[in-house]
């Protein structure tokens, strides 16, 4: 049985029986120390295992992705196609968000009994978000991308600082002797490949993982919310199935030159990876791996790509912020106008590419969009409940979004190389 379908039973499995346990047995006390004792302990251990190669999977790939690349010319060629598909991947997944919330508008006539209990319920997980702060967006947030101290930066996990790192270093190798960059290029190759068979130790524990940290949420949380914010969470889930299908499916056909089909068949283990563990970082090695193998991405390619997609490239966060703060706005009756909403899509794009590729990682930043158009901050306590369930759906198109950004920016390099010996005189008369 192959690994992607003993990971989508435990993920079945576990949904199975929280959600049976919570149906059947609620608050029981031996429910609770199945969750706190066995399956959330398993659940972070397999978290924590792929956790803990994310740094140096980042750094020795973009850093042997840019080296591989060759010169800076190709380099800023092949890095500025990938902003623009990021850019624009991301600007059509908000726009289809501020589409949908604004036809079928979800918030409104919320109970107002409805909306007082599930902010009581999570109060405390704002609270917690509010005293953190949220995160600052502007000069300062490009000045700090350059780290002081990258050792600093990578024990903080402070990606978008690793990432301009590893991008510097990539590029001191191409501009180096040859001779004096290679031993450096084998020692990060030994790395990457030690890294990968820790990662294959790690997805061993995958089934029994996923197992656990869906039973966790399940169990706690039931479907109740779901019933209760069900048209909320239909609109999220219409629009990243949307841009999914039409978005991401006409980029691939229209930029990436391959059928949808093809693609969406190609990805079925980053997809069920992403969506077990709403980590775009926790996914990476899977992405890199399905994008090498199942679509003929050239490792070089797949190593520059997919760890900048992985911090960068939030689709499917940038919907969700967008329809998630006019939500809110909706339902504590704040009338944004066009202006405004437009503006709330501008800052979901920006604030997308800060956003951490962890659960939850949006959450800070979006309370920053919702302060700015005079919505409530602590009003995210409202979506508290959801946001797991939808941050597993998000952060699935979040990764395809940059697998297919990386089908791209290959035929494009293959096209480039393709044309180079045409570019070359002949010397003939």
């Amino acid at each position: 049985m192959k690994l992607h379908t003993k990971i989508a039973i435990g993920l079945v499995a576990g949904a199975a029986a929280g959600g049976g346990a919570n149906a059947f047995f609620g608050d029981a006390a031996w429910v609770s120390w199945i969750s706190d004792n066995v399956a959330y302990p398993v659940g972070q251990v397999f978290l924590r295992m792929l956790f803990m190669t994310v740094v140096p999977i980042v750094f020795t790939s973009i850093a042997l992705g840019v080296a591989g690349i060759g010169d800076v010319k190709t380099l800023g060629r092949l890095g500025g196609r990938t902003m623009m598909y990021f850019g624009l991947s991301t600007l059509i997944a908000a726009t289809i968000g501020l589409f949908l919330v604004n036809s079928i508008r979800p918030g409104d006539g919320l109970p107002p009994e409805t909306r007082d209990e599930l902010m009581a319920q999570f109060s405390g997980g704002a609270d917690g978000l509010a005293a953190s702060g949220p995160t600052e967006f502007g000069v300062s947030t490009f000045v700090n991308i350059v780290p002081r101290n990258p050792v600093t930066a990578a024990a903080d996990t402070d990606m978008l600082a690793l990432i301009f790192f590893s991008l510097i270093f990539g590029v001191a190798l191409t501009l180096i002797p040859r001779e004096k960059a290679q031993p450096v290029i084998d020692v990060l190759e030994g790395i990457g490949d030690a890294i990968i068979k820790i990662i294959d130790m790690a997805m061993g524990l995958a089934p029994y993982g996923v197992f656990g940290l869906i039973f966790v949420i399940t169990s706690q949380f039931g479907w109740s919310i779901l019933g209760q914010l069900g048209m909320y969470v239909l609109v999220v889930l219409l629009g990243l199935f949307l841009h999914a299908s039409f978005g991401i499916s006409g980029l691939v056909a229209f930029f990436g030159r391959i059928s949808p089909a093809r693609f969406w068949k190609a990805v079925t283990a980053p997809i069920i990876t992403a969506f077990s563990t709403s980590s775009s970082m926790a996914t990476l090695p899977t992405s890199i791996s399905t994008a090498e193998k199942e679509l003929d991405v050239q490792p070089k390619v797949a190593g520059f790509v997919l760890p900048l997609g992985a911090t960068m490239n939030m689709n499917g966060t940038s919907l969700f912020e967008g329809v998630t703060v006019l939500f809110l706005a909706q339902v504590f009756g704040v009338d944004l106008s066009m202006g405004q909403q437009i503006t709330v899509i501008a800052l979901a794009v920006i604030t997308a590419i800060g956003a951490a590729g962890v659960p939850g990682g949006s959450l800070p930043l979006m309370m920053l969009i919702m302060a700015s158009v005079g919505v409530p901050p602590e009003g995210i306590a409202i979506v508290l409940g959801v946001d797991r369930i939808l941050d597993m759906a998000r952060t699935t198109l979040n990764v395809c979004g940059d697998i297919s950004a990386s089908v791209y920016v290959d035929r494009v390099d293959r096209e480039m190389e393709a044309l180079e010996p045409a570019a070359v005189p002949t010397g003939a008369d």
